[in-house]
C-alpha cells in the first residue's frame, strides 16, 4: 500500500519511495527513507495535503506525493 492510503491515526513503515529521481530525492531529503516509522495525522479539510509524524517533525505532503511511498502498516506484512 502506499502512504496515500492510510487512514488518520494508522501508523507504517516505510518500505519504498518511489517516483522520478528529482521527486524521489527531495522525499528522502525530508526524511522519507526506507524503514523509517510515519504516522498519518490528518487530512486537511478538501482532502490535500495530508500531515504526518516522521522523524520526530510534521511534514505536509500532496496525496500525489505521498503515492510514491510504499509502506507497510503495523501489524500486516507486504507479500514479496
Amino acid at each position: 500500500m502506499t502512504l496515500s492510503q492510510l487512514k488518520p491515526g494508522e501508523s507504517a513503515t516505510i518500505v519504498r519511495v518511489g517516483g522520478e529521481p528529482s521527486v524521489r530525492t527531495r522525499l528522502m531529503e525530508m526524511g522519507l527513507l526506507r524503514g523509517e516509522p510515519v504516522k498519518l495525522l490528518k487530512y486537511a479539510p478538501f482532502g490535500d495535503p495530508i500531515e504526518l509524524l516522521v522523524s520526530g517533525y510534521h511534514l505536509s505532503l500532496r496525496k500525489h506525493e505521498a503515492s510514491y511511498i510504499d509502506v507497510e502498516r503495523e501489524g500486516f506484512r507486504v507479500a514479496q
